[in-house]
C-alpha cells in the first residue's frame, strides 16, 4: 500500500483487517483512495464527517438463496446478491451479473466503482450492483426463465424506480432482463422503469445495447483529440466478444480504426485484414458459439487458445473489454514494447495496479474504466428518464446525448486532474471528480444518512 495521508491510510487499514478475503474490493478501494490524497488537505470536513469510512461501506447488502428446477426436474440452488452501496445522489443503479465467479467481493468492488461512474455521468444515480453465481451458458430458455423468476421473487421487494434500478451485466442480456422484468411486473402489479435494458417497444431505449461500446470509443476519441491524434489509421485490439466488445469494435471502425483482434474465454482471433464484425455478431449473438469458428470462413485469420496472448499483437490502441485484471504488468510491458499509444478500459478494472503504473510511467494515454465505460449506465439513466416521462427518443437523439455525456465525462476528468495537480492523469481525475459530488452530498445530508 502506498497511501501517505494519515486519515486515508487509517481507514484503509481498518477496512483491510475487516475484509481481508475481499481482494477485488480492496483493490478498487485502494486505487480510489490513492487518487484522493492530493485533495484531502483541502477538505477537512470529510474527515470530520467520516465520509471515507462511510463511503467504503455499503448502505445495505442483501444475500439470498435462489432455488429453481432444471430440465431434468432436479432442484438447483444458487446464491443471489444485491449490494446497495450509496444513494447520496440518487437511487441505487447498477447491473446484475450472472456468472460462476460472482461473490460478495466482486460485487462490492463493482458497486463501489459504480458510485463514482454514475456520479461522472451527472445524472441523479447512486451506486449498486448485484447478481448470482448462476451460469446461463448452456442452459435452456426454460431453465434461464425458471432461475430469473425465482431470483426476482426475492429481489423485487428491495428494488423500485425510486429506490434501486438494476440493469444487465455479464450473463444478463435481453433474454434475462425480459424474464426478470416480467416477474417484477407480475409481483408488483405495476409497469415502471425499475429495470433498464428492456426490449425496445416494451419500455427500453434505443442504443442501450450499443451504449457501453459506443461510449468507450467516444471517450477514447476525446483522449486522442486532446493529444493531437485520432482513431484514423490506428490498429486496435479489443478483448472480449460480448456486447461491449462488439459495439466498441463497430464504433472504432466507424471512427477510422482497424480492429484486428478479439477474444472469448477460450482464446483469441487475429485477423490482419480487420475483424469482420458481421461474422462476430452471427457467432456470438445469433449462434452463441465460440469465437474460434471465425477462422473457418476467414483464411487469413488465426485462432490461438488462451486469452492473454491477445496483448502480444502489435497495436496502437488497446481496449480491454473482457473482465477485471486481464492486463497484468507483463502484458502491459509487452504492449508498450510493441508501441501501444493509448489504453482505455472497457471492462471494469481490467488492468492491474502494476499495469496502470507501467502505462503512466511510460507516458502513454490511459483512460480508466469508471469514466470510459460509463456510457452503458448513462444510457440506462436516459432510459429511466424516458420511462418516467412516458416519452420516446429516436436512435439519433439517444446517440447524440450519449456522445455529449462521454465528452463531458472526459472534460470533467481532465479538469479535476488539473485541479488536483496531476494534469493529464485521467485516473486521478475520474476518481476526484466522481468522489467530490458524492462526498459533498453525504456531508449535506448529515451523518445519519
Amino acid at each position: 500500500m502506498s497511501l501517505t495521508n494519515a486519515y486515508l491510510k487509517r481507514v484503509y487499514e481498518d477496512l483491510e483487517s475487516r475484509c481481508a478475503n475481499e481482494k477485488e474490493f480492496l483493490q478498487a478501494v485502494e486505487e480510489v483512495l490513492e487518487s484522493l490524497e492530493p485533495i484531502m488537505d483541502k477538505h477537512p470536513e470529510y474527515e470530520e464527517n467520516a465520509v471515507i469510512e462511510r463511503i467504503v461501506e455499503p448502505e445495505r447488502v442483501i444475500m439470498f438463496r435462489v432455488p429453481w428446477i432444471d430440465d431434468n426436474g432436479k432442484v438447483q440452488v444458487n446464491r443471489g446478491f444485491r449490494v446497495q452501496f450509496n444513494s447520496a445522489i440518487g437511487p441505487y443503479k447498477g447491473g446484475l451479473r450472472f456468472h460462476p465467479s460472482v461473490n460478495l467481493s466482486v460485487l462490492k468492488f463493482l458497486g463501489f466503482e459504480q458510485i463514482f461512474k454514475n456520479s461522472l455521468t451527472t445524472l441523479p444515480m447512486g451506486g449498486g450492483k448485484g447478481g448470482s453465481d448462476f451460469d446461463p451458458k448452456g442452459k435452456s430458455d426454460r431453465e434461464v426463465m425458471a432461475f430469473c423468476t425465482s431470483f426476482m421473487t426475492e429481489l423485487y421487494r428491495h428494488i423500485g424506480a425510486d429506490t434501486d434500478v438494476p440493469a444487465g451485466d455479464i450473463g444478463v442480456g435481453g433474454r434475462e432482463v425480459g424474464y426478470l422484468f416480467g416477474q417484477y411486473k407480475r409481483l408488483a402489479n405495476e409497469f415502471t422503469g425499475v429495470i433498464t435494458g428492456k426490449k425496445v417497444g416494451a419500455g427500453g431505449s434505443l442504443i442501450r445495447t450499443e451504449a457501453t461500446g459506443f461510449g468507450i470509443c467516444y471517450f477514447t476519441d476525446e483522449v486522442l483529440k486532446a493529444n493531437g491524434t485520432s482513431f484514423e489509421g490506428k490498429t486496435v485490439l479489443i478483448s472480449g466478444s460480448g456486447n461491449v466488445a462488439i459495439y466498441a469494435c463497430q464504433k472504432a471502425t466507424e471512427l477510422g480504426g482497424k480492429v484486428v483482434a478479439m477474444c472469448d474465454s477460450s482464446g483469441y482471433i487475429h485477423d490482419p485484414d480487420g475483424i469482420d464484425l458481421d461474422a462476430i455478431k452471427d457467432i456470438k449473438e445469433v449462434r452463441r458459439a465460440r469465437i474460434k469458428e471465425y477462422v473457418e470462413d476467414h483464411p487469413n485469420a488465426t485462432y490461438t487458445e488462451g486469452c492473454s496472448g491477445i496483448w502480444t499483437i502489435k497495436c496502437d490502441i488497446a481496449l480491454p473489454c473482457a473482465t477485471q485484471n486481464e492486463i497484468n504488468e507483463e502484458s502491459a510491458k509487452v504492449l508498450l514494447a510493441n508501441g501501444v499509444q493509448c489504453v482505455v478500459e472497457g471492462a471494469n478494472m481490467p488492468c492491474t495496479p502494476e499495469a496502470i503504473t507501467a502505462f503512466q510511467e511510460a507516458g502513454i494515454m490511459y483512460g480508466p474504466s469508471k469514466a470510459a465505460n460509463a456510457g452503458g449506465v448513462a444510457t440506462s439513466g436516459l432510459e429511466m428518464t424516458q420511462n418516467s416521462e412516458r416519452i420516446y427518443w429516436s436512435r439519433e437523439e439517444v446517440d447524440a446525448k450519449l456522445k455529449v455525456i462521454m465528452q463531458n465525462i472526459y472534460q470533467s476528468c481532465a479538469d479535476a486532474a488539473e485541479e488536483a495537480g496531476k494534469p493529464g492523469n485521467l485516473q486521478v481525475g475520474a476518481n476526484v471528480a466522481g468522489f467530490l459530488k458524492v462526498a459533498d452530498a453525504m456531508v449535506w445530508q448529515g451523518i445519519n444518512y
